[in-house]
């Protein structure tokens, strides 16, 4: 191809890549993935250290080359867009879910013909699916895990840095003809790949819409006037992060966000008191929390918000039973099939199943977020139970 190749050194092995950031260079490897029938992708970003995250390196191998896009030295970068959407090839991720809704949320496109290893260890009955973990047990490399917490939207990007990112997509074609194999061994291949199309389809939640609470886990079990409070302490939370561009998480934890909406402080000094702020919280934050919990304190009773209730069938003793059933057929066959519970057949889903009580395998598939897969692996067993 000949593009200016580099090399970083990874315990006595020496890995190869391409740093790309020009259109032309963009254009020319592009060129070479659209010919490839398979490409390990990954990607990095600043999620740890920024409001707005965003993707910072793109990285992706194919044929035993290794190639690094900066998209901060491009406008554009259309043609990789292009080998993503491009359904004659093979995309091999790991975890792609962050991934993929990273990718929609900066460039508003999907990935065809997604193979995800982490998900194949799920099918394969594989308890330690971390990439490390992979790549120590079937090529003895160490990965160094400390870099997936880096603040990659810094320039340069230092050695170690480098050496990390080729790291992750380096053994993904490798590790993809691994599982695949065992995949096909099994005869679940077909029920992988209609799980992998199913993460395609993923997309970017904006989690930052009033109102906010709906977001917060526990708000739920919150009376009104505790919502109100914490609707407001999340709205100033949000507004520091944006002004400081941080994460959420570093300007204010959610145990202090709930402890505050719960006891209701009135005064900075009670928060320190209380131990819901640090002395360095308080004096940056303590204001500003104070005014937003006085402000809901003095909301009129009929003004203040109430967390949207979900309507719940009725208890009825035969949907329990079904549902205990059902449960314990999971779990004698996810010891058989060396397949997660939770992931072989989740709790929502059963109770779905034992309220609805499907009679075929066509009735089955019918209802809302089973797959396929499921049904063929435990279509039988369910329509058996549900008979009784």
């Amino acid at each position: 191809m000949n593009f200016k190749e580099k090399s970083v050194n990874n315990q006595g092995k020496t890995l190869n890549y391409q740093f790309i950031s020009t259109a032309a260079e963009l254009d020319k490897a592009c060129s070479h993935f659209l010919k490839e029938k398979i490409i390990g992708v990954d990607i990095e970003a600043d999620s740890m250290h920024c409001f707005k995250e965003k993707i910072c390196l793109i990285q992706m191998a194919c044929a035993g080359q290794s190639f690094l896009i900066d998209p901060f030295e491009m406008k554009e970068i259309d043609p990789f867009l292009k080998v993503l959407e491009n359904p004659e090839i093979v995309k091999i991720f790991h975890g792609s879910d962050f991934d993929i809704r990273s990718l929609d949320r900066d460039y508003g496109i999907q990935v065809n013909n997604l193979f995800d290893t982490e998900i194949a260890c799920r099918f394969l009955g594989v308890k330690e699916r971390g990439l490390a973990a992979l790549l120590k047990k079937h090529f003895n490399v160490i990965a160094d895990k400390r870099f997936q917490k880096e603040d990659w939207s810094k320039r340069p990007l230092r050695p170690e840095m480098i050496n990390y990112s080729v790291m992750d997509v380096v053994y993904l074609e490798k590790l993809y003809q691994i599982l695949s194999n065992n995949l096909d061994k099994i005869k679940r291949f077909s029920w992988a790949k209609e799980e992998f199309e199913i993460q395609t389809r993923v997309r970017y939640e904006n989690n930052n819409i009033p109102p906010l609470f709906r977001k917060f886990k526990g708000a739920g079990k919150m009376d009104n006037r505790s919502l109100a409070v914490l609707e407001n302490l999340l709205q100033v939370r949000l507004d520091i992060a944006k002004a400081k561009n941080r994460p959420m998480f570093k300007v204010l934890s959610n145990q202090s966000l709930k402890n505050m909406a719960e006891q209701k402080p009135i005064s900075i000094a009670q928060m320190i008191d209380e131990r819901i702020l640090s002395k360095k919280q308080a004096d940056m934050y303590g204001k500003k929390c104070a005014t937003a919990i006085g402000e809901a304190m003095a909301l009129d009773p009929k003004d203040l918000p109430f967390y949207p209730k979900i309507r719940r069938p009725k208890k009825d003793v035969r949907i329990q039973k079904r549902i205990t059933l059902l449960k314990k057929m999971r779990e004698k066959l996810s010891e058989s099939m060396n397949i997660e519970p939770g992931f072989l057949l989740n709790n929502a889903l059963i109770t779905s199943i034992a309220v609805d009580i499907p009679g075929s395998k066509q009735e089955l598939c019918d209802l809302e977020s089973i797959r396929n897969w499921q049904v063929d692996a435990l279509g039988e067993n369910i329509l058996n139970i549900l008979s009784y």
